[in-house]
């Protein structure tokens, strides 16, 4: 083989024991997942936000974006459930560029897996302890899933992992919400078969071991846009996409109908200012059918301290080093406004 075995990582029980979570954690989770699931479910009329960087990049900067996001949680508790985007690892067209903290636990530095398993678990940790929010990352590598899956609320599959059978088998195994992103081609058909296979029972192989899944009925939709065959983005957001949607969930006889409107990627050409009239364009569809709103269960929104983006080597505090992400200020005065449309 073309590669050098470097050395064997921890099991996830071991990284588990020696950074456990702690029973304030343990508690603020099972009441997180539970507000979720019950928003998902239709029990609930609250909203989904999930709202953060394009990239969890430094763990300073990332804390003190989440810290800022309890104050504004507990004043649209009524409305919204926030839950923090701390996404560590990262998709890459031409496997160029920054993959995110597992790899290089400093943007700067070579990468480093142990560390960076162990600077994600301790960055997931820190969330859920000091400002008592259990976050949604993004379940790029299924095997890794069990390093944080007591520290997880939800989990998105990918454009570019959505059709790979592992992903697929593994969400149908978690027993928290997954949320299947529509394929870079936009086409809706591979993302509603990827919900039915999340959905279902299977036998597979996950981490060297024969395993059963029992199903995850809180599978469901993520529309983040798409891009077609000479290149060109394009939206699929709009009303007519929404509606077109609620007719394939009729059709699937799947469990618990649900999209998230990601406002961000091919959604907004990665215009970050776009999400705001996004988000609103969003709401108003729902505000005017009864399908689309039930279905809409919230948004998704790249956000961070400061506008826009930067390069890895540039140090502003909380500016992206990815894709250009709305600032504090923006993106605070658009919570409070989300909740006030609902």
């Amino acid at each position: 083989m073309n590669m050098i075995m470097k050395r064997e990582l921890f099991e996830p029980q071991e990284i588990k024991e020696m950074y456990p979570v702690s029973d304030k954690g343990a508690e603020c989770k099972k009441a997180n997942d539970k507000a979720i699931r019950e928003v998902l479910e239709g029990k609930s009329d609250k909203f989904i936000l999930i709202i953060g960087p394009c990239s969890a990049d430094h763990e300073d900067s990332v804390i003190e974006y989440i810290k800022r996001l309890r104050p504004v949680q507990e004043k649209v508790a009524d409305k919204l459930v926030i839950i923090p985007r701390v996404y560590t690892n990262k998709p890459r067209t031409t496997g160029a560029g920054y993959k995110g903290m597992l790899h290089q636990p400093n943007p700067i530095a070579d990468p480093d897996i142990l560390k960076g398993l162990i600077a994600i678990r301790r960055m997931h940790m820190k969330a859920i302890n000091e400002a008592g929010f259990s976050c949604a990352d993004e379940m790029l590598y299924p095997e890794n899933h069990q390093f944080l899956s007591d520290l997880l609320s939800y989990v998105a599959v990918g454009a570019r992992s959505v059709e790979d059978q592992q992903h697929r088998l593994t969400a149908s195994g978690l027993d928290i919400p997954v949320g299947m992103k529509n394929p870079t081609s936009g086409d809706m058909s591979v993302m509603m078969n990827s919900i039915r296979a999340a959905q279902g029972d299977h036998t597979f192989i996950y981490r060297n071991w024969e395993v059963e899944s029992m199903g995850n009925p809180f599978a469901h939709a993520i529309l983040r846009g798409y891009v077609d065959n000479h290149g060109t983005t394009h939206p699929n957001y709009h009303y007519e996409d929404l509606s077109r949607l609620c007719d394939l969930y009729d059709e699937s006889g799947l469990k618990n109908p649900a999209v998230i409107v990601d406002c961000n990627h091919s959604n907004s050409g990665k215009q970050y200012l776009e999400q705001i009239r996004i988000a609103k364009e969003v709401l108003h569809s729902m505000r005017h059918n009864e399908r689309i709103n039930r279905i809409v269960k919230g948004l998704m929104i790249e956000s961070y301290i400061e506008d826009g983006a930067q390069g890895p080597r540039e140090c502003t505090f909380g500016k992206s080093i990815t894709d250009p992400c709305l600032g504090w200020e923006k993106s605070e005065r658009l919570i409070y406004e989300i909740a006030e449309l609902r």
